[in-house]
């Protein structure tokens, strides 16, 4: 039997750690994550070793676990710069036309 190629391993992610500058602000909001994640149905649990650990078992939830670590960790400038280029753009839906 070959052993399976590294990628995403379907399952536990642990995406938070105490650590260098960047990850310690993240850290710091690390509950507050894992609260936006159980109200997204999403697995996770904060263990006492600080990290954020969270079950992830479809790329729909990797995509909203991203989105929720981006909303805590993104400067909020950049968050609203974000969010007025998505109502500025002209992508049309097609489930809505």
């Amino acid at each position: 039997m070959t052993p399976s190629p590294p990628g995403p391993n379907w399952g536990q992610a642990v995406f938070i750690q105490a650590g260098d500058g960047h990850r310690t602000a993240l850290w710091g909001d690390r509950w507050s994550i894992h609260h936006r994640l159980q109200e997204l149905n999403i697995p996770a649990n904060c263990p006492s070793d600080g990290t954020l650990r969270v079950d992830v078992n479809h790329p729909l939830a990797l995509l909203l676990v991203r989105s929720v670590i981006l909303q805590f960790s993104l400067p909020r400038q950049e968050s609203v710069d974000w969010l007025e280029r998505c109502w500025q753009s002209q992508v049309v839906c097609a489930a809505n036309s």
